[in-house]
């Protein structure tokens, strides 16, 4: 089967740049595929767009390698070859050709449920925290994560006795470190937040190479893995603790699908800023693992992104607005 690739470059910033423990997220590019088939006429829609800068420029290389005409066997070993944001936009491209997901599946793109608010790092998260209390009525269920180990942990650690008690008794708190703290720092929070009935999980509290003591941390409370997951892809098989999964960056989604779909427990799905092309995925798994057995409020952090055509659910609109 020989199959017809176009691709296009987007860009867009972030209405707020987001600051965490390796640095500031200000602006989101990359690539669009358009894959079809041109004997049945099938489409199907990816994005490449990789976090980090020097993946972003690997991503550079491998697209514009790629061929106008390609065929399915080129494509899944071309999926391996490169950062996740590659993987995913070829892996995700193929699944809608193959009607695993979209309009040729027996199951529609599905609405993501409530998503957890992202809070921004610093002496704006109680600002933040009160704006969103003052919008949302107070008989709804809220979850809300924060971005620490950005500032001097005994400030960080005054601003959490401020955000506890604004806290309703009925929300959910988790607390994002990005792998900026050390095994002591770590410690003293879990050991704070532990026995707290509002609490999620610390997420990648120790640095990726720290695997050991992220293991001894969550053996005293609840921890959860992000950039460990993407360095190490293996833990994903190994790591029975929550696992914050961001499909637009993990590379390949039909293995997350598949997984979702079986009801593997323990999977949180996140957004990396994307085009209204990947968030379609992001939605669509955070529904899927919303009616699983643990469900969780999807990391989609409302309010970041700019609106507009290139953030629709409907993928021409987005690549003619990339244009």
């Amino acid at each position: 089967m020989t199959l017809q690739l176009l691709v296009r470059s987007f860009s867009f910033s972030l209405l707020h740049p987001l600051r965490t423990a390796t640095g500031v997220v200000a602006k989101r590019r990359g690539w669009l595929l358009r894959l079809c088939d041109g004997d049945t006429g099938a489409v199907g829609w990816g994005e490449v767009a990789p976090l980090r800068t020097e993946q972003w420029l690997h991503c550079k290389i491998l697209m514009g390698a790629l061929p106008e005409e390609v065929s399915r066997n080129q494509l899944e070993v071309l999926i391996h070859q490169g950062p996740g944001a590659f993987g995913f936009g070829l892996g995700s491209a193929l699944a809608e050709l193959d009607g695993l997901v979209g309009d040729l599946s027996s199951q529609p793109w599905q609405e993501a449920p409530p998503p957890a608010h992202l809070l921004p790092a610093g002496d704006q998260m109680l600002m933040a925290l009160d704006q969103v209390l003052m919008d949302c009525p107070a008989s709804h269920s809220l979850t809300f994560k924060w971005k620490v180990a950005t500032e001097a942990s005994e400030r960080e650690q005054r601003w959490l006795e401020q955000l506890l008690v604004r806290l309703p008794r009925n929300a959910r708190l988790r607390l994002d470190a990005n792998g900026g703290w050390d095994r002591s720092t770590a410690g003293v929070w879990l050991e704070r937040l532990r026995q707290e009935s509002r609490f999620d999980w610390l997420e990648q509290p120790l640095a990726v190479d720290d695997h050991e003591g992220l293991e001894q941390l969550a053996q005293r409370g609840s921890v959860a893995l992000d950039e460990s997951l993407e360095r190490r892809p293996e833990l994903r098989d190994s790591w029975m603790g929550w696992q914050v999964r961001r499909p637009a960056v993990d590379g390949d989604p039909r293995p997350l699908l598949r997984q979702i779909q079986a009801g593997v427990p323990y999977r949180m799905v996140s957004t990396a800023f994307e085009s209204g092309i990947a968030r379609r995925w992001v939605h669509h798994l955070a529904a899927l693992q919303w009616v699983g057995p643990t469900p969780a409020a999807p990391g989609l952090a409302p309010g970041w992104c700019p609106e507009g055509a290139l953030f629709s659910h409907n993928p021409e609109l987005v690549w003619a607005a990339a244009g």
